[in-house]
């Protein structure tokens, strides 16, 4: 089933994003930091685009909801009862942020990035929940 592929891969992306997180968060500070900060950055790129991919296959598989980017996939994942409002806000602002960090590069902006991983790291994890307990 694609859909226990997806997930496993979601799970191991988490894994690694708040390991490099918490491992970045210790170097804070120090001449490091930079290399971390930027490790971290590109592990939320990558958990990002699994997770949407991941609401993406349950939507159609679970759901029988078809979606085809980013964002239309997480205002069906909250058209469906998964997430709520606040939580789906974050989720687009997940979205925005990826793709400045992508396409766009200044410290301040890492390091603002950097910052809002913090609070994106539960988020995938209640997702990542949602999608396995559904």
């Amino acid at each position: 089933m694609a859909l226990e592929k997806k997930l496993a891969d979601f799970k191991s992306a988490l894994t690694r994003l708040q390991e490099s997180h918490q491992r970045s968060l210790k170097f804070k500070g120090m001449d490091e930091f930079s290399f971390y900060r930027d490790s971290t950055i590109q592990r939320f790129e990558f958990t990002l685009e699994i997770a949407w991919k991941s609401i993406k296959v349950f939507l159609f598989e679970v759901e029988g909801v078809e979606c085809r980017s980013p964002k239309s996939c997480i205002r069906e994942f909250f058209a469906t009862a998964h997430l709520d409002e606040a939580q789906v806000l974050t989720m687009l602002e997940m979205v925005d942020n990826r793709n400045l960090a992508t396409h766009t590069y200044h410290e301040a902006l890492a390091d603002e990035i950097f910052d809002d991983i913090g609070h994106y790291v539960p988020l995938f994890a209640l997702v990542y929940n949602e999608l396995i307990n559904a």
